[in-house]
């Protein structure tokens, strides 16, 4: 278990890092303020695996 939750993390920090720097590309701070947020790859693909690391990649719900 604690193998999964060190490879969520690194997933994480690396597309962290990843939206980070679209985001100084682009001049923004904020992905909501960048005008590609619509069918942007990178923050999607940021939100999916925030999404896996928070229901620990079972699929369906989550709990906070």
């Amino acid at each position: 278990m604690q193998t999964e939750l060190n490879t969520y993390q690194q997933k994480l920090d690396e597309n962290l890092k990843k939206v980070q720097e679209s985001q100084k590309a682009n001049g923004v701070n904020s992905c909501l303020k960048c005008e590609k947020v619509i069918g942007c790859e990178i923050r999607n693909l940021y939100v999916r695996i925030v999404y896996e690391s928070m229901n620990g990649g079972q699929g369906g719900d989550f709990e906070f």
